[in-house]
C-alpha cells in the first residue's frame, strides 16, 4: 500500500485535513502521478485511523461543518520509518501491456509487427518531449524532477526495447503468417 505511506510522509509535517492532504499530495508529487481522488484518500485515513497509524480529531468552525483533521501517530512514523527504509521488490513481475501489443502483433505478422513499431515509437517520442517540457517547468522541486527524471528513463528504456523488437520478434512473426495460424487481413475474405 505505497499511497498509505505517501499520505503517512505528508503528516509527518503536522496535522493537515483531507483536502488539504490531497492538495499537498499533488503539489509534492507533480503531474507524472496524476490527481489524488479524495474518495480514495478518505477510504486511506479511515483505515489508518482503524490501524493505529493516524489519531483524527474534530475541528470546530463557526461559518462552515467541522473538519477532521489528521494526525500521525507514533505507532505511524514507526510504520513509515519501516517502509521508507527497506528494499522495494516487485512482486507483481514486469507486468506491461506494451509486451502484450507486442506479443499480439507479432502473431499477426512482420507488417503488423512494424506499424506497431511504428505508431508507439511516434508516441514514445511525443511522451519524451513532454517529459522534457515539464522537467524544465519543475526544475527548482527535486522530488517533481526526479519523478519527471523516472519518467524519462522509463520511456527511454522502453523506446530502445520497442527499436529491438522487430529483429527480435521477426522469427515469431514469419512463423505465425507461415503456419497459417494467421490469414493476413488482406487476405481475408470480405
Amino acid at each position: 500500500m505505497p499511497l498509505h505511506h505517501a499520505v503517512l510522509a505528508l503528516l509527518v509535517d503536522g496535522p493537515s485535513h483531507g483536502y488539504e492532504l490531497k492538495g499537498r499530495f499533488e503539489e509534492a508529487i507533480g503531474p507524472q502521478w496524476g490527481g489524488l481522488n479524495v474518495g480514495h484518500l478518505y477510504q486511506i485515513l479511515d483505515r489508518m485511523v482503524r490501524d493505529g497509524y493516524v489519531t483524527k480529531s474534530l475541528v470546530t468552525q463557526t461559518d462552515r461543518p467541522d473538519k477532521t483533521r489528521y494526525t500521525l501517530s507514533p505507532e505511524g512514523l514507526r510504520e513509515l520509518q519501516g517502509w521508507a527504509t527497506s528494499a522495494w521488490v516487485r512482486t507483481s513481475g514486469f507486468r506491461d501491456e506494451l509486451f502484450l501489443k507486442l506479443f499480439g502483433a507479432a502473431r499477426l505478422g512482420p507488417e503488423t509487427l512494424a506499424a506497431f513499431v511504428a505508431t508507439q515509437r511516434q508516441t514514445y517520442l511525443s511522451e519524451l518531449g513532454g517529459l522534457t517540457r515539464q522537467r524544465r517547468e519543475h526544475s527548482t522541486d527535486p522530488m517533481i524532477a526526479l519523478l519527471i527524471d523516472a519518467a524519462i528513463a522509463h520511456t527511454k528504456a522502453d523506446l530502445e526495447l520497442l527499436d529491438t523488437a522487430p529483429h527480435r520478434l521477426a522469427a515469431v512473426a514469419v512463423r505465425s503468417v507461415a503456419s497459417g495460424e494467421v490469414q493476413p487481413r488482406s487476405a481475408k475474405s470480405g
